[in-house]
């Protein structure tokens, strides 16, 4: 089995916010729901029951968009044909090769700001709300309704994800930095979360900052001036 490991160079910070800017449903699991009850909950931090949004969410939504972005075929490839620098920036555990991930996305907790507004108003339920929605028989035109757990418009996140800077190559860092900024702009076109086609989980990021760590002043000023020299 084929390894890459590298030398560890340094480490790129982006921090910014995540706004919910529609209802966002990613589920928690249930096996049961009494009748008149919520049928499906959205995850929430387990000691203090705010709502977050998983980095495995994140992470699982934009591999997957670079990759159809990327597909030459109608039917989408399997993981392990990635191309090199989705492999590398999200990694790669296929049976010939293993490739560490350059990318460390983290848990999206809600801002202090965000977790104090929704907390004072009247929301369905702890800082959520519930859409009811209606599977109709096309045949015998019932009604089958369902109730969802959806994180409000509006809500905030902070955002933070690292990049492993391991090489000097300028073209190789090019087309890191210039694939995580198309996934990042592809997920604002696109959703989060389930229920996408019905309008749910848009959400967009703003106040996007890079910070250098373990590097040189130069290094980091060199990496801060090529992420926003790229454009998507």
């Amino acid at each position: 089995m084929e390894g890459n490991q590298a030398v560890l160079k340094g480490k790129a910070i982006f921090s910014g916010t995540l706004t919910v800017e529609t209802g966002l449903h990613i589920g928690a699991g249930s096996d049961f729901a009494p009748i008149g009850a919520v049928d499906s909950t959205f995850v929430r931090d387990t000691l203090t029951h705010v709502p977050i949004i998983p980095g495995s969410s994140l992470k699982g939504k934009m591999r997957t968009l670079l990759a159809k972005k990327s597909a030459t075929g109608y039917i989408l490839h399997s993981i392990d044909q990635d191309n090199d620098v989705i492999a590398r920036l999200f990694g790669m555990a296929g049976k010939n090769k293993v490739q560490p991930a350059r990318l460390q996305f983290y848990d999206l907790f809600m801002t202090e700001d965000s977790k104090e507004l929704f907390s004072q108003l009247d929301t369905d339920t702890y800082m959520g709300e519930i859409k009811a929605e209606n599977v109709i028989n096309r045949l015998s035109g019932a009604a089958n309704p369902r109730f969802i757990e959806r994180v409000p418009a509006g809500a905030q996140f902070a955002f933070k994800l690292v990049y492993n800077l391991e090489t000097d190559d300028p073209q190789e860092l090019q087309e890191d930095l210039k694939t995580l900024k198309e996934g990042l702009e592809l997920i604002t076109y696109d959703y989060l979360g389930g229920h996408g086609s019905r309008g749910y989980g848009r959400i967009s990021f703003a106040d996007l900052t890079l910070k250098g760590i373990g590097m040189p002043a130069d290094q980091e000023s060199k990496l801060v001036s090529l992420w926003e020299g790229i454009d998507a």
